[in-house]
């Protein structure tokens, strides 16, 4: 029995493991120790904090180091990011939902055609009209700058001073333009930028400077970050800003540690792929006495201590659990150390439950792992999770090798018993680059109103400097990679559900639909978030919604 725990109920396959694991992720965790203190992420694999007593309130100590910000009142002369012109300043580099993928994975870009496939349209989705927008685009270009001629004069001068500057905003009636939806005019400014349009895109770009906040509504404050991708984006410095991300000042591993735990509060996204990934695992191993993990985003690894816990109290006594945790080398920064790290406490934690256990430590991306990198061995039942992460791997479209086709392919060969797969429901992996700002916009913005209504115990206001130092570490840096990359640098590569299958099937798996229990565990956790929230069964597989938009998905095969 883990020392300081209440859960005592067995876990069964069926009539007692939604009780059970409901049980279990409401009680404290006495013996996790403060780093886990930390989805994302919405939302970045690192998310891994402590899991909180549900029902109290939950608080966070401000940062006590410099404050650094995107300034985006009227007051604002421009955005500043060590020597580029424009990027969002202090941005880590990692994010609830975005292990990154190290160089080293990626060779042979080139383009492939669209990928077409069935899967759920999300709702409330924006203007998607390519010839209303051109039309609107255009009465805006004449309301920015005036006649037509005056228009062709002005970006004639813009592109020979080779860095264009804005027209001056007293040409401008803002009165008018302030009438205008942020959505609309976002979506103007990435058309001029799809078509090369600089005086326009630029003229555009200054007025959404006025328009856009970091403390304001959740359009506002997504319109922030999509505005700095367009810059990046149409100065072709898109690659050049994004490496330079890791190269400037980053949050202290507590300080990154702090804004994950606030992600993982204010959110259900990691509690939706921890807990439903755990029940689905702790059926099928019910009756295994050696059981194998393979966790390919293991980040501080208390996704297994809750598991641990309910495999401590099995009829018959706890059965051995070995894992396996593949990491990317960047997740050094967050948790202050390496895997020995995670492998130390999960360790002595497994002790503490009384369950023997075993850690391996596989220090790389997913992309760079071959067989001999899992250490499997005879007698195992084995276990496969993928948590947000394998939007990371390279496809086809972008290298020859396709890692993301090959990865599955891999552990299809080593028979595991279950693989379980939790993934953003959002479609930018080969989309064109007009159809991924929008998605873009859209997924976020739906993201960004979750995260304001945040849970019944955790609630932050808007002007939080906490809050918004999270918002910039956990999702800023997936939506100006998404906006400003492409090819080999675009690593933000997210597919829907029914692209997944599609590869699942052609690599060899088969569906395994999810429980009634892993359904109860689920809506159970859902009681805590806004009602908005709300959970899908479909085909066998759980859909995660805020309103009538699909954010994320939770699968299982074999």
């Amino acid at each position: 029995m883990c020392t300081g725990l209440l859960f005592k109920t067995h876990f069964t396959i069926e009539h007692h493991g939604s009780a059970s694991f409901h049980g279990l992720y409401n009680q404290p965790l006495q013996e996790i120790d403060p780093i886990y203190l930390s989805q994302f992420q919405i939302l970045e694999n690192n998310a891994d904090p402590v899991i909180g007593n549900q029902g109290t309130s939950v608080s966070f100590e401000h940062s006590k180091g410099q404050y650094f910000t995107l300034e985006s009142s009227p007051a604002t002369a421009g955005y500043i990011f060590c020597d580029s012109p424009s990027i969002t300043s202090g941005l880590s580099n990692r994010s609830p939902f975005s292990p990154q993928v190290s160089p080293s994975c990626i060779s042979d870009p080139h383009h492939s055609s669209d990928n077409t496939y069935g899967s759920p349209v999300s709702g409330s989705s924006v203007a998607d009209n390519g010839n209303e927008l051109k039309h609107f685009l255009k009465e805006v270009e004449v309301l920015l700058l005036g006649s037509e001629s005056d228009t062709v004069n002005s970006c004639s001068n813009c592109l020979n001073s080779g860095i264009p500057q804005a027209t001056s905003m007293s040409r401008w009636d803002w009165n008018q333009l302030v009438r205008l939806d942020l959505s609309q005019m976002l979506l103007c400014c990435a058309e001029a930028v799809s078509r090369n349009d600089v005086s326009t895109a630029f003229n555009l770009m200054e007025v959404l400077g006025k328009m856009v906040s970091i403390s304001g509504e959740p359009i506002q404050r997504v319109g922030t970050y999509m505005l700095e991708g367009l810059r990046a984006k149409l100065e072709h410095s898109g690659t050049v800003i994004y490496r330079s991300l890791k190269k400037c000042e980053e949050p202290t591993n507590s300080e990154l540690m702090s804004y994950m735990s606030i992600i993982y509060q204010i959110g259900p996204y990691w509690k939706f792929a921890y807990m439903s990934a755990n029940v689905v695992i702790g059926e099928v191993m019910a009756n295994e006495p050696r059981i194998h993990i393979i966790d390919f985003q293991i980040a501080q690894g208390s996704q297994w201590m809750l598991l641990m816990q309910a495999l401590a109290n099995r009829p018959g006594g706890p059965p051995l659990v070995r894992i396996t945790g593949v990491d990317d080398s960047q997740s050094i920064h967050a948790r202050g150390g390496g895997l020995h790290i995670v492998g130390q406490k999960l360790s002595q934690y497994a002790e503490s439950c009384k369950v023997p256990f075993e850690f391996h430590a596989a220090p790389m991306s997913g992309c760079e792992v071959e067989l001999e990198n899992l250490s499997i061995r005879p007698g195992e039942a084995l276990a496969v999770n993928f948590p947000y992460v394998l939007h990371h791997m390279p496809d086809e479209s972008v290298s020859t090798q396709n890692h993301r086709d090959r990865l599955l392919r891999l552990v299809k060969s080593l028979s595991p018993k279950v693989v379980t797969i939790v993934e953003q429901e959002s479609n930018t992996n080969t989309s064109p680059f007009l159809s991924r700002f929008k998605e873009t916009l859209e997924y976020y913005t739906a993201m960004f109103e979750s995260i304001d209504a945040g849970s019944h115990h955790v609630a932050l206001p808007r002007d939080d400097k906490q809050r918004i130092r999270t918002e910039e570490n956990c999702v800023a840096r997936d939506i100006v990679n998404m906006i400003a990359c492409e090819d080999a640098e675009r690593v933000e590569r997210h597919e829907l559900l029914g692209k997944w299958r599609s590869r699942l099937s052609m690599a060899g798996f088969a569906p395994y639909p999810l429980s009634s229990s892993v359904t109860h565990v689920v809506k159970d956790l859902l009681k805590d978030y806004n009602e908005n929230f709300r959970l899908e069964k479909r085909d066998g597989a759980l859909y995660l919604h805020w309103k009538n938009r699909s954010m994320a998905t939770s699968s299982a095969w074999r």
